[in-house]
């Protein structure tokens, strides 16, 4: 009799083990900003000087872009051109581009693509991680454009597609 109840108690815990799993499954938590549709605290450096931003910096009233980055990534490049070439149409947007990656190779890409030019645009390294983690970045770019009071308005992956990101504003 005890051996049974043993078992029993053997087979219930591994339910509830099996279950927890299988919930914890369910959970999708690779959309955090969905919990939290606006743009989280941060703190990142600047590039090219390392001097800190942080979140409570951003231009208030003001659409933001924020652009998740390589800056050896094909794509990325692609997609940066494709944003400066077409800068007009987002003049009135604060875009970040964040990055985690080398600073020399991230302050070599601020120079190829001239940066500074554009008044708009800056480029970033996300020293503690905590921007990655948030968004659990897993593809570049992985782009988020927020209105002008900080909420989330739409969510693109691998592209940076100007001509529908400026019809949101």
């Amino acid at each position: 009799m005890k051996k049974l109840s043993k078992m029993k108690k053997a087979a219930f815990t591994m339910a509830v083990i099996w279950l927890a799993f299988v919930a914890r499954a369910q959970v999708d938590t690779s959309q955090k900003y969905f919990k939290s549709p606006y743009i989280p605290a941060f703190k990142v450096s600047r590039v090219p000087d390392s001097s800190s931003f942080t979140g409570s910096m951003l231009q208030k009233n003001k659409p933001t872009i924020l652009v998740f980055f390589d800056p050896d990534c094909d794509h990325c490049q692609e997609a940066t051109k494709n944003l400066i070439a077409n800068i007009d149409k987002l003049k009135n947007v604060q875009i970040l581009m964040v990055t985690i990656m080398d600073f020399s190779r991230t302050k070599k890409f601020y120079k190829d693509y001239k940066i500074r030019r554009y008044k708009n645009i800056a480029i970033y390294k996300d020293v503690t991680y905590d921007l990655v983690r948030f968004y659990n970045v897993s593809a570049i770019p992985d782009v988020y454009v927020y209105d002008n009071t900080g909420k989330l308005l739409n969510h693109y992956i691998k592209a940076i597609p100007v001509e529908e990101i400026a019809a949101l504003f």
